[in-house]
């Protein structure tokens, strides 16, 4: 296996952290309590009634509802936010996106399910189309994760290693396929084991060159007009926030191994691991805020993957890593990231909300090759809620980066 000593501790640490962390009373967190805490209702605190931006348009056109209107808890009926709009990131520059979510449930006691996406098409030229989706059935004993995407995708490359300079910006266009489908089962409260199959198909791979006209990484790497991933996974959760949508409170983690092999049409048979921890918790405790902090490793194991499918930032299954930066401005073998997210209102009704975050992440070069310099990033951003049912808000973040890096982040849904 060709990674490092380092990234060995820290995944190993990663993994030990579940049995170290403390719940909200201070006391361990086991792996096998199992309590439903998933909410689909508008929470009523301080006695000011919540509103959201549909309320915000019903009080234009319609009169409003009175203040002390009772909001009933939602069952199994869908609870549906959907926002076409302009907006802009570093990758996409202007982009007409369509973004939204359906959170539900499958059965009364069944944890929130939602089937999200956040297409587009942009001012590059790129057509995206991601379709994403966490299902609770039978009364959570299984949970069906699906992650579908098609891209049309012109995006730089900057070459290997988080030590690459922004000066080598590389041009390159592709269409990307993703299919990911993953079915785990309770095995004792809300640890879960499961397994999954996914593919990445690249096709009419190109690219320009670096600007200098040296060699770029990419074509050193090993230059492919067309390359396919398939394979197995084998995936651990552990879920216990209290939404999945936007989270107050809890502790999440997952692993997932995955094993590319030619039988399945890959190009090269390769293995990867990926590591992602999050904790929530109240601070000050008692009030409305929240401090959020996510551990994402990822890990080419061994063997040499196909250069578009190796780890790199916002290229997670969210696409949520290294904010303050552009997608796929760092790229290698192996990737460590964290970051830690403070969440606040701004208005006691929950309209208005604000965040400030910092994250570092650090990447190797090719197969084989250490980790290099963390690069930093931070920024702030505001909150607008959506659906104050599901705790679906508009996310507008501001972040910056090393070598003059910086842009608009526009997400419907938190982060992490």
């Amino acid at each position: 296996m060709k990674f490092t000593a380092k990234a060995v501790l820290l995944v190993t640490g990663i993994i030990v952290l579940p049995t170290v962390l403390r719940a909200q009373d201070k006391s361990p967190v086991p792996l096998t309590r199992h309590r439903q805490t998933d909410t689909l209702v508008v929470p009523q605190q301080d006695t000011i009634r919540q509103k959201d931006l549909y309320d915000v348009i019903s009080s234009i056109f319609h009169k409003q509802t009175p203040e002390d209107k009772k909001v009933e808890v939602i069952g199994s009926k869908p609870v549906i936010s959907i926002l076409p709009a302009i907006g802009y990131t570093l990758q996409t520059k202007l982009a007409v996106t369509l973004s939204g979510n359906v959170a539900f449930r499958t059965s009364p006691d069944a944890r929130i399910s939602t089937i999200s996406s956040n297409s587009a098409y942009t001012q590059n030229k790129q057509l995206i189309i991601p379709i994403q989706s966490n299902i609770w059935l039978a009364n959570n004993t299984y949970n069906l994760v699906g992650d579908i995407k098609f891209y049309k995708y012109p995006q730089s490359t900057f070459g290997l290693g988080s030590n690459s300079s922004a000066l080598d910006e590389n041009p390159m266009d592709y269409r990307l396929f993703r299919f990911s489908e993953t079915l785990l089962r309770r095995i004792t409260g809300s640890f879960y084991l499961g397994a999954g199959f996914i593919t990445d198909h690249h096709s009419e791979i190109s690219e320009k060159g670096n600007p200098d006209g040296n060699l770029s990484d990419y074509a050193l790497y090993g230059a492919d007009e067309n390359t396919t991933s398939a394979g197995f996974t084998l995936n651990m959760l552990v879920d216990m926030r209290d939404n999945s949508i936007n989270p107050s409170r809890g502790f999440y983690a997952a692993m997932v191994y995955r094993d590319n092999k030619k039988i399945l049409g890959s190009t090269s048979a390769w293995s990867s691991l990926v590591v992602d921890v999050r904790k929530y918790l109240r601070f000050p405790e008692g009030s409305n805020n929240v401090l959020a902090f996510w551990s994402y490793d990822w890990l080419v194991l061994n063997g040499k993957p196909p250069y578009l499918d190796l780890p790199a930032n916002t290229w997670d299954q969210y696409n949520g890593t290294g904010r303050g930066y552009i997608q796929g401005r760092f790229r290698g073998a192996q990737m460590v990231y964290a970051e830690t997210e403070y969440r606040f209102k701004l208005t006691r009704n929950g309209l208005l909300g604000g965040v400030a975050f910092v994250n570092g992440e650090s990447f190797s070069g090719a197969p084989g090759t250490p980790l290099q310099r963390v690069q930093p990033g931070y920024g702030a951003g505001l909150r607008l809620k959506l659906n104050k049912v599901s705790k679906t808000n508009i996310c507008i973040d501001y972040g910056m980066g090393n070598q003059h890096s910086r842009g608009v982040f526009v997400t419907v849904g938190e982060i992490f």
